[in-house]
């Protein structure tokens, strides 16, 4: 087995994204270390790590209080950190201190990750490498009046979005010029209570693109490929809730062009690690860099399939110094794979976060089915996190098949206890549209009022099969019947 510079990392997270890491790890041969609040203590990824040390308090904070983590992976004798994702991973200030204090931060730079987490600074350097953009603001913008003018000059509809922030907040889509003063004043208040600052930026606004990211992997010796698309369009409140790789409808010489131009723009800013370029593709096929991750992404599964490559790895021998071990030629992308965010959540009760008891948790298996998760028959599932219990994944070598192959496993998962929005995603998989890959980021506003959710395999169906069995077991018990095989 390979020596490695790093021996031992400590995961800056949480849930099934530090059970991923650990898992990265173990088959590198590095030891992993966690932090966990109080609320986490039953977490599977606690009991996975090799080592793991409380951090008690406010369980947000405790995964916010980058002094006290970098103080414990010192402690430790941890030689890096892995952010995952949230929190701590987008935070220059983190990534600086921990190589202030001779720990390796896995990750990009700290002025990269400081750049592409300033939306008007990264816009402004992506648009110098080549980079395609929307009409709007380069700069950002604290005054109603001047917003207002600059909406207008741009013309609606517009969209204002949080400078500082993101995840869909702080963020307002302005049809009319008599609603932006109202939408600007939600949108900067917003920003202000998630992000602590209220300016904003200003752009022309698409309706119903399409929403294409490029995963990028990058050396330090200036190597940088792609392993090719997501189509992340499948959105509610801006939030993805789907994501397939490679998007199925793309044009093959609009995808070309994408990969061209994100590994281009990488190359010339130096980039190093992973990274996701996400851009909005119209309805004329023209594209326009939104912004970028220098993280790794919640959807990574996806890519991972198709290119038979691990992200996670790959983050941590590039933050060792290592070279890329290949070349663009080499990676050789193959069928389509689906990500389904499974959250505890009420779809029916507006998508209303649902924590609480899991009961019975029955995950889905066989070829082609792949699950990321830390949730088990009686796992309290926290009320201070995100909702997300897991991520079911789907391969197949083609489309038809990724979707038969969807449908299969959405149908086998069984979680009792708090409501999911498994119902929807069944309801999704079986629509025309979704079937034909006919998508764009209005899809589930378009579709979410001709739902049923109850309408296919629901609990019910669940029950009356263990009522059907267990009548025909008491009937072989009435008549001292034996059943042969």
């Amino acid at each position: 087995m390979k020596t490695h510079k790093i021996n031992k990392i400590l995961i800056a997270n949480r849930g099934e994204i530090a059970l991923r890491i650990i898992r990265a790890c173990k088959e590198l041969g590095i030891k992993s270390v966690v932090v966990f609040s109080e609320v986490d203590v039953n977490g599977v990824w606690v009991r996975k790590a090799d080592e793991c040390y409380p951090i008690m308090g406010d369980p947000i904070a405790a995964y916010l209080d980058y002094e006290r983590i970098i103080s414990l992976a010192k402690k430790a004798d941890c030689d890096a950190i892995h952010p995952g994702y949230g929190f701590l991973s987008e935070s220059a200030e983190f990534a600086q201190a921990c190589i202030d204090n001779g720990i390796i931060f896995i990750g990009p730079k700290p002025e990269h990750v400081a750049l592409f987490g300033d939306k008007m600074a990264s816009k402004v350097a992506m648009r110098e490498v080549g980079v395609p953009m929307l009409p709007g603001t380069d700069e950002p913008i604290d005054n109603i009046n001047d917003a207002e003018k600059i909406a207008e000059g741009i013309g609606f509809p517009i969209i204002i979005k949080a400078a500082f922030g993101g995840g869909g907040r702080g963020m307002r889509i302005v049809e009319k010029a008599k609603d932006f003063k109202e939408m600007y004043e939600s949108a900067t208040n917003e920003s202000i209570r998630f992000f602590g600052r209220g300016e904003v930026f200003i752009e022309k606004y698409l309706k119903n693109p399409r929403h294409i990211e490029i995963q990028i992997v990058a050396d330090k010796y200036g190597n940088v490929v792609h392993l090719g698309d997501r189509d992340c369009s499948i959105q509610r409140r801006h939030q993805k809730v789907i994501e397939i790789a490679p998007s199925p409808l793309l044009n093959e010489a609009v995808r070309r062009e994408l990969y061209r131009v994100s590994t281009k723009a990488m190359f010339k800013l130096g980039y190093e690690s992973v990274g996701t370029i996400e851009y909005l593709v119209d309805q004329d096929d023209n594209f326009y860099f939104i912004e970028m991750n220098t993280r790794v992404q919640v959807e990574h599964p996806v890519t991972e399939i198709i290119s038979g490559i691990d992200i996670i790895q790959r983050m941590i021998e590039i933050a060792e110094g290592d070279s890329l071990k290949f070349m663009q030629e080499e990676i050789k992308l193959r069928g389509y794979a689906i990500e389904f965010r499974i959250n505890a959540e009420n779809p029916k009760l507006n998508f209303a976060p649902s924590p609480g008891l899991i009961t019975n948790y029955m995950a889905p298996g066989g070829p082609g089915v792949r699950m990321d998760s830390c949730a088990y028959t009686n796992y309290k599932i926290p009320a201070n996190y995100d909702s997300m219990i897991g991520k079911l994944i789907v391969w197949a070598l083609d489309w038809e098949g990724a979707v038969r192959k969807a449908q299969r496993a959405l149908d086998e998962f069984l979680i009792e206890g708090v409501p999911t929005n498994i119902p929807l995603h069944r309801q999704i998989v079986r629509d025309q549209d979704f079937i034909d890959g006919k998508l764009d980021t209005g899809y589930l506003d378009t579709k979410l009022s001709t739902f049923n959710l109850d309408a296919i395999h629901n609990m019910d169906d669940e029950e009356a099969k263990m009522k059907e069995i267990e009548g025909i077991i008491k009937a072989i018990n009435a008549h001292n019947l034996t059943v042969r095989h």
